[in-house]
């Protein structure tokens, strides 16, 4: 991987600093701070910018209850009397705010907080997409009508598993139906393999987009699949299960 792209160098010192960087990709990460002086610096940013939410927010002493919880979750075997708490080492707030057993509660505030106090921080893909006059890795599909006429844009980052449902003409789903996207993949020597379940579409006013997630990645679900395609069905439709006439149907390519 080329660590010396400053847009990389920046959404991992990002995920770092938040927290959400974990496990062998938060340790080599860590090792590449004590490598690269860029690398420091942008970590070092990201903190900056954080600081100003933390001196937002009155300092509360945390309960004697956490500390303890925390222990017992690190070391088991470790007393977790109060008194364990009391001689436990400082902390700096940033550790504070981030230790992993607080979760997804602190998270959330956290971003929130970031939204309103510190907006101009949060770089959206769209905007990181415009400041570097390139498009992201993704898989995309334009998707016609039987009359080869475009409807709607499906796409997904290449290593993501939202996908985005763009309208580009007025559709409807009837009542009591649904509109399930496929991936019509093929094996290594082009033959037909069943139809894969995306996820369900949902219209919107043109030129608007929905979303909905899949159940692994792009990269997993996409690799081998030169199509893509909606039917109308009943319910959501299950693995394994053969879809109605498609509606929508498009080639599906690869963005990189």
């Amino acid at each position: 991987m080329n660590y010396n792209r400053p847009e990389l160098l920046d959404r991992l010192a990002a995920e770092y600093v938040l927290g959400t960087l974990r496990g062998r990709a938060r340790r080599r990460f860590e090792q590449l701070l004590r490598q690269l002086p860029a690398a420091r610096t942008a970590v070092a940013a990201w903190e900056g910018r954080l600081a100003k939410l933390a001196a937002s927010v009155p300092a509360q002493a945390p309960p004697a209850r956490v500390w303890e919880a925390i222990d017992a979750r690190i070391q088991p075997r470790r007393s977790t009397a109060p008194a364990a708490a009391a001689a436990a080492p400082k902390r700096t707030w940033l550790a504070d705010w981030f230790k992993p057993a607080l979760g997804f509660a602190l998270g959330a505030v956290l971003t929130v907080g970031i939204v309103r106090l510190a907006p101009d921080t949060l770089v959206s893909l769209e905007q990181l997409a415009q400041r570097q006059q390139a498009l992201p890795q993704s898989y995309v599909g334009l998707l016609t009508d039987a009359n080869n006429v475009p409807h709607v844009l499906v796409s997904s980052t290449r290593h993501g598993t939202r996908v985005t449902v763009k309208s580009l003409r007025p559709w409807q789903v009837p009542a009591g139906k649904v509109a399930q996207v496929w991936a019509l993949p093929r094996d290594a020597q082009g033959k037909d393999l069943p139809p894969i379940p995306l996820g369900v579409a949902l219209p919107a006013a043109p030129p608007g987009s929905t979303q909905f997630d899949m159940p692994a990645s792009s990269e997993a679900l996409l690799a081998n699949v030169p199509r893509l395609a909606v039917s109308i069905e009943d319910a959501p439709a299950r693995p394994g299960q053969a879809p109605s006439a498609f509606v929508f149907s498009g080639f599906c390519v690869k963005l990189w």
